[in-house]
């Protein structure tokens, strides 16, 4: 009786295993196709309540897709992004360096911008490049849309 409850104790740790494993890669296979189809970022993000209370950081994946930049998590096996940010109408309203109470939470060397999109505000976390980048994409907008990259004294 000892040895069979050994043997399967044996079989659930096996699988257990080779169950995270399994995850593991499926989690890295879908980042490397958003990174195949280019126009990709490493960008945290955090909705802003109404109240002006922030959320939790989310670190995640923004992809350039026209006149839209989509927001999937990291972590996450949707396809769909779970943020989609347009470019029309765009505000934004903050940019600074994150405080040190957030920083552990991000990657190193990140700055913050923050955007509102009509009633809905969201700060994103860049790297220098990425945020020069998306700076650059608001700003090739078409003529007609409205942008603005106000920038706080």
């Amino acid at each position: 009786m000892g040895g069979q409850l050994a043997v399967d104790a044996g079989a659930l740790l096996a699988a257990l295993v080779l169950l995270v494993a399994l995850v593991f890669v499926l989690l890295s296979a879908r980042r490397w196709l958003f990174v195949r189809r280019g126009g990709t970022v490493e960008c945290s993000l955090r909705l802003i309540a109404g109240n002006g209370s922030p959320g939790a950081w989310r670190l995640g994946i923004g992809r350039y897709k026209g006149d839209e930049l989509h927001w999937h998590r990291v972590f996450g096996f949707r396809s769909r992004p779970r943020q989609v940010i347009h470019r029309r109408g765009l505000v934004v309203s903050n940019r600074r360096r994150p405080g040190p109470d957030e920083a552990e939470g991000l990657l190193p060397g990140v700055g913050v911008i923050e955007v509102r999109d009509g009633d809905r505000t969201v700060e994103l976390a860049m790297g220098a490049s990425a945020l020069t980048g998306f700076l650059a994409w608001l700003e090739a907008a078409p003529p007609g849309f409205p942008v603005d990259l106000h920038q706080p004294e």
